[in-house]
């Protein structure tokens, strides 16, 4: 069975209908919310995940050669934007593991490769910055970050500043969302 890609529009209201939560929240950053996106909610939905993938291997470049995703909400997304843009992947834990192989990153990742990294939220871009310099730490390249959804709240400000290229699919003001 195929299913058809949901618009832009469509696809929007699918996540706000999905995973929009009102309410009192403390985000990753410590940061008071009134609103959260819960991106497990939207993640685990198949046609939003296909769109999603979709519109990820849409902002590949030509010189990006793998995929990164970081643990838990980036993994479904680089899984679901590998199958789209046909680019191998790279999972990255949030710390190393401490038996079998011992390693934070999962897959192959090799000095040369450019990477583009698959975010979900974007707040102040903390994880994806930590994720970024795993990978660079290997002697790949981060060509890009590309999120979800950027809350508007520093993120893209944090990552460029750092000295990476940044790229939402959607912003906070995309979704229709004022605190």
């Amino acid at each position: 069975m195929t299913q058809k890609l949901l618009t832009d529009a469509q696809l929007i209201e699918r996540i706000k209908a999905a995973a929009l939560l009102r309410g009192e929240f403390t985000l990753r950053s410590g940061r008071k919310s009134k609103y959260y996106l819960d991106k497990y909610l939207f993640e685990t939905q198949a046609d939003i995940l296909l769109a999603l993938g979709h519109k990820f291997a849409a902002t590949v470049t030509p010189e990006v050669n793998r995929l990164a995703g970081a643990e838990l909400g980036g993994i479904p997304l680089v899984t679901a934007a590998s199958i789209a843009s046909g680019l191998p992947t790279v999972l990255i834990r949030n710390q190393k593991k401490d038996y079998g192989t011992a390693k934070q990153l999962e897959g192959k990742l090799e000095a040369g490769d450019r990477v583009l990294i698959v975010e979900d939220i974007a707040t102040t871009g903390g994880q994806v910055l930590e994720a970024a310099k795993v990978i660079q730490a290997t002697g790949a390249t981060v060509v890009k970050i590309v999120a979800v959804i950027d809350r508007q709240e520093g993120a893209r400000e944090n990552i460029e500043g750092a000295g990476f290229k940044f790229e939402a699919l959607f912003t906070k003001s995309d979704l229709g969302i004022d605190e």
